[in-house]
């Protein structure tokens, strides 16, 4: 694959509709996340940066107020 560049990323993301943003910003804080783990040598590195990843992504599915109504009365 050829080296892509700053620039080319954010022109393909500018084409993306503003609810996919937040995708992209997720998987690019996943990457980092994953990144910073591999420097400290955790050994669970990969499943913290995979709960990191997960909780932004979950959470646009689970902290909304329909979510909120179906489990109210549990």
């Amino acid at each position: 694959m050829p080296p892509v560049t700053i620039d080319e990323i954010e022109e393909r993301m500018r084409q993306l509709p503003p609810e996919k943003l937040s995708v992209v910003y997720d998987f690019v804080s996943y990457l980092l996340d994953r990144d910073l783990a591999d420097l400290f040598g955790d050994a669970s590195s990969d499943a913290r940066a995979t709960m990191l990843a997960s909780e932004a992504v979950l959470g646009r599915d689970w902290l909304r107020e329909e979510e909120d109504e179906a489990w109210a009365d549990l």
